[in-house]
């Protein structure tokens, strides 16, 4: 099964909310992508993005909460 990567070079990226002031641990996520949802390290924001099937992302946030 081939896998196709969204680019990312032009992605909108926002932090969690659970982002602080403080760099602490957190994610960034992109919208912009349909059925697609990647995911980065947002104190590395060149580096590497994980990108997740939508429903996938969703049923993971839905666990979460």
């Amino acid at each position: 099964m081939r896998t196709v990567r969204p680019d990312l070079t032009q992605a909108a990226w926002r932090k969690s909310s659970y982002s602080n002031s403080d760099g602490g641990d957190c994610v960034e996520v992109s919208d912009s992508f349909p059925g697609v949802v990647p995911v980065r390290d947002s104190k590395v924001s060149g580096g590497p993005a994980l990108a997740f099937p939508a429903h996938a992302w969703q049923a993971f946030v839905q666990t979460l909460r």
